[in-house]
């Protein structure tokens, strides 16, 4: 379903993604992990049409990437990291909009975004406005706004971030489920290892712009000889905060610090 060819991206004299190779099947669960500023971002934006690639081929559900990005893009759904729901529109014209950016007709979309609400459990609050909603409610939302066009690839970039164990355990059910149901492959991004360790099938783990493995958990854990995804994680990345975690939790100190004054 998708496949990488030795991609390299170049900002200028900095090697971002540095010639990887990689495959996901039709169908799989797939975590791609790394620390910050690894190179996960940049082989997300260039795998959805958003950055092209300094050298090497993508193909995604047999396009290419580069050369047909129109039909890429009708092939992959996304919910970024970032919220990117209209919070002054309702559940269903959230939806509505997305169908007709995609070119859907209302027949097909009508029915779609009826089933699709009725999945995620938002049918009874299709006409609220999103302002009110939970966060855990719009990230349903957005999976679901993700699925309208029946992508064949769902991407998720750190889909449970900032959400409490409760709501993640149960997007992740649904993400599980719509994988079944839909028959939709999952390429996804997260710090959670819990969260791979329970649900992904099959890890890359990119670092300094390189895949350095892939595999299952268990061919993971026995390669780094550890007992758990986080142990191995941090064997095969190394133990120490990376400058862009770093400049992060300094911000985030500052801010407190004038929210205290």
């Amino acid at each position: 379903m998708i496949e990488i060819k030795n991609i390299t991206k170049k900002f200028k004299d900095f090697i971002a993604v540095d010639n990887i190779s990689l495959k996901v099947n039709k169908g799989e669960i797939f975590a791609f992990l790394g620390p910050n500023g690894a190179g996960k971002s940049t082989t997300i934006k260039m795998l959805t049409t958003l950055l092209t690639p300094t050298a090497g081929e993508i193909f995604l559900n047999d396009h290419n990437v580069t050369e047909n990005p129109h039909q890429t893009r009708r092939s992959f759904g996304i919910v970024f990291q970032d919220p990117s729901l209209d919070n002054e529109l309702t559940a269903y014209e959230n939806m509505q909009f997305h169908a007709i950016l995609y070119g859907l007709k209302k027949e097909v979309y009508k029915k779609r975004i009826v089933d699709l609400l009725n999945l995620v459990e938002l049918y009874d609050r299709k006409d609220s406005f999103v302002k009110t909603f939970s966060g855990g409610m719009k990230r349903r939302l957005e999976i679901a706004r993700g699925l309208l066009h029946h992508p064949k690839v769902l991407f998720l970039d750190e889909p449970t971030i900032g959400l409490d164990p409760q709501t993640r355990n149960h997007i992740w059910a649904y993400i599980h489920n719509l994988n079944k149901q839909e028959g939709v492959t999952i390429f996804f991004t997260t710090h959670h290892m819990e969260e791979v360790e329970r649900i992904a099938q099959r890890i890359a783990i990119i670092d300094h712009g390189k895949i350095i493995i892939t595999g299952t958990i268990e061919e993971i854990l026995n390669k780094a000889q550890t007992k758990n995804l986080e142990d191995a994680f941090i064997a095969l990345t190394g133990n120490k905060i990376r400058e862009e975690a770093a400049n992060v939790g300094l911000n985030q100190m500052r801010i407190n610090s004038k929210l205290m004054r």
